[in-house]
């Protein structure tokens, strides 16, 4: 949280002087005066006014603030095309022709910024009760990815089935594991269950007894 003291001649002037100095406009930040300031008389014995001004809590644009400097300093041709901002939810969506190399194999590399993401916005959040989450996405990917996340639950309790063998996946990140578990909770002829630890703990399929 970023804060400054300032003085001036009057509190108008002070908390001007403040506020041009944070580089922010006066409707982002709360303003405390310290001291009201006197003129004196005949200008002797005059006093200055003091003020403290504090930048609100504002997650959501040091989130957004941090992944538009990293994509800068990566020198990725990626931008930030949209935001979109519902209960304590902060979804930003990117695109561009270098969004292939921002996502990673299976989405580890957005993965590892989104996470990077939700623990700065939380900092800056620290205050508020409630946590806020960022999700970051890349032109639909992260829904492509659940869809081919659920195909696979479906052919893998296939093959456990048909074979009668226990069908181990490859590692996951704790959100995939849970979409082939849902996918496959109902299912009469497959269990499911984690084995291992992170990060390469594993889904397993295993035939119904």
């Amino acid at each position: 949280m970023r804060e400054l003291e300032q003085t001036g001649k009057t509190v108008e002037e002070a908390t001007e002087k403040a506020i041009l100095e944070l580089g922010v406009n006066e409707d982002e930040v709360d303003i405390e005066i310290l001291e009201e300031g006197s003129r004196g008389i005949f200008g002797l014995g005059a006093k200055q006014a003091r003020v403290k001004v504090v930048v609100k809590s504002n997650p959501s644009a040091v989130a957004e603030k941090v992944l538009s400097d990293i994509l800068t300093s990566m020198n990725l041709d990626v931008k930030i095309i949209d935001k979109k901002e519902e209960n304590n939810i902060v979804r930003f969506c990117l695109s561009g022709d270098s969004l292939g190399i921002l996502i990673g194999r299976h989405g580890r590399t957005l993965d590892s910024l989104q996470l990077l993401l939700n623990i700065i916005a939380n900092k800056e959040n620290k205050d508020k009760k409630e946590r806020i989450r960022i999700v970051v996405d890349g032109e639909g990917y992260r829904e492509r990815r659940e869809q081919t996340l659920q195909g696979l639950a479906e052919k893998m309790a296939r093959k456990a089935y048909e074979t009668k063998k226990n069908i181990v996946l490859e590692p996951m990140l704790p959100y995939e594991r849970r979409i082939i578990h849902t996918v496959l909770q109902d299912n009469p002829y497959v269990n499911t269950y984690s084995q291992g630890d992170e990060p390469v703990r594993r889904v397993v399929i295993s035939p119904r007894k």
